[in-house]
C-alpha cells in the first residue's frame, strides 16, 4: 500500500513541478485548429457519403430497369 501512496505522491509532484503546461492562448489556438479541421473532415465525409449513396442508387436503378 505504501508503494501506491509513493507512486501517487511522485505523480502529483511531477505533474505539479516538472510538466510544462501550455498557455491559455496556445490552448485557444489549438482548439480553433482542431474545430476547423473537424468541420472540414465532417463536410468531406458527408460529401463522399452522399456521392456514393447516389451512385449506388443509380446503379441499382439501372440494374432493376435492365431486368424488367
Amino acid at each position: 500500500m505504501s508503494s501506491l501512496i509513493n507512486f501517487l505522491k511522485g505523480s502529483y509532484n511531477e505533474f505539479r513541478h516538472k510538466v510544462e503546461w501550455p498557455k491559455w492562448s496556445d490552448l485557444q489556438s489549438s482548439t480553433i485548429v482542431v474545430t476547423v479541421a473537424t468541420v472540414i473532415l465532417a463536410l468531406f465525409t458527408f460529401g463522399v457519403d452522399e456521392l456514393f449513396s447516389k451512385a449506388i442508387s443509380n446503379i441499382i436503378g439501372m440494374l432493376i430497369n435492365l431486368f424488367n
